[in-house]
Formats: structure tokens, sequence, C-alpha cells
């Protein structure tokens, strides 16, 4: 089993789906893909009041996906890589699951095929 203290636990991964499933936040992520950056950078391309935009920074924080650092007045925003490593493993390991259910059923599929032809009534020779 994988170290403890390098695996998200189920709630934790909970969060961080939570904290991606909304496209506010997932734009935020995309933009921090580029490097740290303050708030109010952050916040530039979105619509909205600075207390709405925090709030989806503060649940970015809190599933760990994001990290923040105030220095002075400005607070910068970083990602933090391990939340979005665990999550992309646990979703590497549901599409392996899938792929070989799919595997085996394709299997399947083609054995009761190949019956099938192997037990068809021959249409009957000319002569």
């Amino acid at each position: 089993m994988a170290n403890q203290s390098a695996t998200l636990s189920c709630a934790e991964l909970s969060d961080v789906f939570y904290a991606l499933a909304d496209p506010t936040r997932r734009a935020i992520v995309g933009l921090l893909g580029r490097g740290p950056a303050s708030v109010s950078a952050l916040a530039a391309p979105f619509a909205m009041a600075l207390p709405s935009f925090m709030k989806h920074l503060s649940v970015l924080e809190r599933s760990g996906v994001i990290r923040s650092n105030k220095v002075g007045r400005v607070r910068t925003c970083a990602l933090e890589p391990q939340a979005l490593t665990q999550a992309q493993r646990w979703i590497a390991e549901q599409r392996a699951t899938w792929d070989a259910r799919t595997e085996r059923m394709a299997h399947f599929v083609e054995t009761l095929h190949q019956e099938e032809l192997t037990r068809a009534p021959r249409p009957p020779r000319r002569r």
C-alpha cells in the first residue's frame, strides 16, 4: 500500500473533485497552471465581486488544490500538484478497470459470435 502521507483519503479526494466541479475554479486552476499569481491577477478575468471570487479560492485551498501565501498586502496563490496527481491517479485506475471490463466484454461477444457461426445450419449443397 502507498505511503499514507502521499495518498489522499477518500474524503480529501472528494474535496478535490468538488473543488474541480465548478467551471470558475477549473479556470483558476488553469491560470495557475502557468505559475503562481496574485489574487488580483487571478480575479481580473472574472466578472464577479472579489468576495465571491475569494470563496472560490477558499474552496480550492481547503481541498488542497492550491496554497496561498501573503507577503505584505499581496496574497499569491500556487497549485499544489500532489492533490491533482492523486486525482489523476484515481481516474487512471478507474479507466484501467473499465478498459479491462470492455476488453472482457468484447472477447465474450466474439466468442459467442464464433459459437453461433459453428452451430448455424449450413445451406444444402447444390449437385
